[in-house]
């Protein structure tokens, strides 16, 4: 995983997401999903191809469940959109790149 994508915990989420002067997108993911590996090297360019503008963040659902339950993840991949603090737009499933940029277009 690249430096540009920040692991978060239960113990940083809030103090990053706060923090964040860009939106910024946690993909909520486990080791064991399918979907989840597959929509991580897409994640991975847009963190490159993005900085500045968007930081993606991921939150392991295995080793955060109370963060999963607090934001209502039933499925995963979740990526959740945080704008302000505040969560502004939700994407479950994993999503091809142009699909993933599309539905953020209107935030970043």
């Amino acid at each position: 995983m690249s430096e540009s994508v920040v692991q978060l915990s239960e113990n940083t989420f809030d103090e990053e997401i706060s923090s964040a002067t860009e939106p910024i997108l946690v993909d909520f993911w486990a080791e064991w999903c399918g979907p989840c590996k597959m929509i991580a090297p897409i994640l991975e360019e847009l963190a490159v191809e993005q900085d500045g503008v968007l930081k993606i963040a991921k939150v392991n659902v295995d080793d955060a469940p109370g963060l999963a339950q607090r934001f209502e993840v039933m499925s995963i991949p979740t990526l959740i959109l945080f704008k302000d603090g505040e969560p502004t737009k939700r994407v479950v499933g994993a999503k091809g790149k142009d699909a993933l940029l599309d539905e953020l277009s209107t935030f970043i």
